[in-house]
């Protein structure tokens, strides 16, 4: 490997390090030579979605002509173009190494300009197309590198695990996303429980969820629940090396719904996190764990009409 191509991997390895604390732990477990190669689709994400949320503080058009030139250079990239960038030469190699599918990159940076100028979404069906780019074009960009005896009954259980960690992400992150003026809470969740924008931002304000904005989060649960339950069969489809990883991120990013629910669904008091002793421990579990042994389902019992599992969508959104 030259050095231009090690400094890349090296560079999107870091970014995973800082960022992507529970990810990053759970790659720990892969055997070391696809190591690399799950930070570089970290790195590729990650630095997309600096550009879009980092500089908040610019205009809109100059935001989406920054996403635009980057997007642009890593399409060159992939037409064979000599890439004058720190971490695009490590994605690109990557991207050669498994034959990964181009449209699931595009589908992921389309989902990251809708960013700039979409804030909410009416139904969760809306949402489910932008997650379409944003999170199962990752599980199926993922799949190849983890290795499948099946990758064609893999895939679906893929793209719902890509789901489940979206929407964990989306549950815990409610008041970040309000300071950046995005709901990635469907409008007609809101309605449904009676929750207005301007009660979330109070909510926020006062650091501390209504009755009504704790039955929203349960049910937001409830849903993540689901995906996580339609993911819950492709962990043992994985290759033997792979599932160790895929078993703890499953069991860390379940987690959070767990530390959500013992805060009693109250996303404004603090942010939901998994302790380091339990993350560590689940870690150790799952490295443990033959081969072939299925994952437990994450979360709670949930209170309410929200205990039931909603149904979901065929495996297209659009």
């Amino acid at each position: 490997m030259d050095t231009e191509l090690a400094h890349a991997y090296d560079r999107c390895r870091e970014l995973h390090r800082r960022h992507g604390r529970t990810y990053y732990l759970a790659t720990r477990l892969l055997p070391a030579w696809k190591r690399r190669h799950v930070h570089a689709l970290y790195g590729f994400t990650r630095y997309a979605d600096e550009i879009v949320d980092r500089t908040d503080g610019l205009p809109t058009a100059e935001r989406a002509g920054r996403l635009d030139d980057w997007g642009g250079r890593f399409l060159a990239g992939l037409h064979g173009q000599q890439v004058d960038d720190p971490l695009l030469p490590a994605v690109l190699h990557t991207i050669a190494v498994f034959d990964l599918d181009r449209n699931d990159f595009a589908s992921f940076l389309k989902s990251m300009a809708m960013d700039l100028t979409v804030s909410s979404y009416p139904s969760y069906r809306h949402l489910l197309d932008y997650m379409e780019g944003s999170a199962a074009a990752i599980g199926t960009m993922m799949l190849p590198i983890l290795g499948s005896a099946d990758p064609a009954a893999a895939r679906e259980p893929a793209r719902q695990l890509g789901f489940a960690f979206q929407l964990t992400n989306f549950i815990r992150d409610v008041a970040e996303d309000l300071d950046r003026g995005r709901t990635y809470l469907p409008d007609e969740d809101l309605d449904r429980f009676g929750v207005t924008r301007h009660e979330l931002a109070e909510a926020r304000s006062r650091g501390q969820a209504t009755p009504a904005i704790r039955a929203l989060i349960a049910f937001e649960v409830a849903r993540a629940q689901a995906h996580y339950a339609a993911a819950a069969p492709g962990i043992t489809m994985l290759a033997p090396g792979s599932q160790a990883c895929m078993r703890t991120a499953y069991a860390l990013y379940g987690g959070i719904l767990d530390e959500v629910a013992a805060q009693d669904y109250d996303v404004f008091a603090r942010r939901a996190v998994v302790p380091r002793r339990r993350r560590l421990a689940v870690a150790a579990r799952s490295l443990l764990a033959p081969v072939g042994t299925p994952v437990s389902l994450p979360g709670p019992p949930v209170p309410g009409d929200a205990a039931a599992r909603l149904p979901l969508p065929g495996p297209t959104a659009s």
